[in-house]
């Protein structure tokens, strides 16, 4: 794991299209604007995480043809 500081507006690149800008910070929440291409999905990780299982339950369920 990478781990960097940054302050407010100061940003982030991962690869050549993908920026992550601090864009608030509030006591111990910081807010983080990403910007990437709209074929690659971003999500919170809880919300990954619930889709990942939603997809496993939907393959288990599938009707056998």
């Amino acid at each position: 794991m990478l781990v960097l500081s940054r302050q407010l507006d100061e940003s982030i690149m991962i690869g050549d299209n993908e920026v992550i800008t601090i864009v608030d910070i509030r006591g111990d929440k910081v807010r983080l604007g990403i910007e990437a291409p709209q074929e690659i999905p971003v999500h919170r990780q809880e919300v990954y995480e619930a889709i990942q299982r939603e997809g496993r339950h939907s393959v288990g369920n599938a009707p056998i043809l």
